[in-house]
């Protein structure tokens, strides 16, 4: 196969699962620089309706009902019953009516390989391969460090699961485990190269004076970032802080406005293509542990304070976190400040969880997965640095930006 036509679908549910499609479309083109990729937001295919309630009213539910929908989450992994099915085909069949312009794409195109990194495109893409109205293959990337039940949807090639412990999870609900393999979650080719802590500091404006704590608040600036953010000034300790609120101008001109203690230097940035070298100057990141933000601060070897974790995937990521020694996890704002300071002070504990944090770190996620896709195709894959011929049908964004 000469020239493979490659479709990567994602869904602009948070950032997380486009960064995820970007990493697996640059080591792509890097393989294979002939290849024709074209990355699309799904829900850019849908109706504003559809939109507005998949994506905008997940995080309404998270920030008004969290128990819910850890509950759901919970209650959805089971293995279902008659109900569940009967329930799953409704909703599939609703979702394919009104992403009826994805079906079009789909099948009106020849594709050689659809790679989805959100568990909505496979389930239409399995749909219609059972219906005889599509002939190609596809393979699904997980994006957390658990693999939910939602994310299985046969027929499929192939599984990337960010664990383990997640493979094993997807064995349980059916699928053979020679489809599966254990990749990690893919991230940006920026987080492969090594940078020093130090050089890092000094692009970006930092001294070696005192510590730096890197507070995330995600691409679309969620959660509580402006009380974490006042707890985070209650350190006695000298700090630099590095804040980043995303989208949310709301939250960062109010942080702004919020009285900064001269022992610490303050940093308030929006939405940044620089987080890859303000990982690598932090010696702690205080984050919600989204699957992407988390995979990229294990890549730099920093450790998490983990915050507000959204029930469900974010509890479960906290959970192998902390089971691996990567980070701690602080279950009420007021206890931020003695949790960081009882840390920060502690060099040979920090020492340790840096190195656990490499430990279990998968910087070349992207890359492996782009490497089984292309054997998959029986395309040899050869080291290039020219990107792929893209043809994209959702605005460009920066390549990177916190989760």
């Amino acid at each position: 196969m000469k020239s493979p036509r490659i479709l990567i679908l994602h869904a602009s549910v948070g950032s997380g699962h486009g960064r995820a499609a970007q990493a697996v479309e640059l080591a792509i083109g890097e393989k294979c620089p002939e290849a024709s990729v074209t990355s699309i937001d799904v829900l850019e295919l849908a109706n504003p309706l559809f939109r507005r309630v998949y994506s905008g009213g997940y995080f309404d539910a998270v920030a008004n009902a969290p128990h819910l929908v850890g509950y759901l989450y919970e209650r959805l992994d089971r293995s279902p019953r008659r109900l569940d099915r009967r329930a799953d085909r409704i909703r599939g069949g609703v979702q394919s009516v009104i992403l009826h312009r994805l079906t079009d794409l789909l099948t009106s195109r020849k594709w050689d390989l659809v790679v989805s990194t959100h568990f909505l495109p496979p389930e239409i893409v399995a749909k219609l391969r059972r219906g005889g109205k599509l002939n190609c293959p596809q393979v699904v990337v997980t994006t957390d460090f658990d693999t939910h039940r939602l994310w299985r949807h046969d027929p499929c090639e192939h599984y990337f699961t960010a664990t383990e412990e997640g493979r094993q999870n997807l064995a349980a609900h059916g699928v053979d485990g020679d489809r599966i393999t254990a990749t990690g979650i893919p991230i940006h080719p920026a987080f492969n190269r090594h940078q020093s802590p130090a050089a890092s500091k000094r692009a970006m404006c930092l001294t070696d004076d005192r510590p730096v704590v890197l507070q995330l608040g995600g691409g679309l600036g969620i959660g509580p970032i402006e009380t974490l953010h006042r707890e985070i000034l209650n350190i006695s300790i000298p700090l630099q802080v590095m804040t980043v609120t995303g989208h949310n101008a709301d939250a960062r001109g109010a942080i702004e406005k919020t009285p900064c203690p001269p022992r610490h230097h303050r940093h308030v940035l929006g939405y940044t293509n620089q987080i890859d070298q303000l990982m690598a100057a932090a010696d702690l990141i205080v984050s919600k542990p989204g699957g992407l933000t988390t995979s990229e601060a294990l890549a730099r070897g920093t450790p998490m304070v983990i915050v507000d974790p959204i029930p469900g995937q974010e509890t479960r990521n906290s959970d192998y976190l902390l089971e691996n020694g990567a980070a701690i996890k602080v279950n009420n704002p007021a206890s931020l400040a003695h949790k960081v300071t009882t840390l920060l002070t502690d060099p040979q504990r920090l020492a340790g969880m840096q190195t656990a944090a490499r430990n279990i770190s998968r910087p070349h996620a992207a890359d492996d997965i782009a490497r089984h896709c292309l054997e998959l195709l029986d395309v040899t894959p050869v080291r290039a640095m020219v990107p792929p011929r893209s043809r994209r049908f959702w605005r460009s964004r920066p390549a990177l930006a916190a989760q």
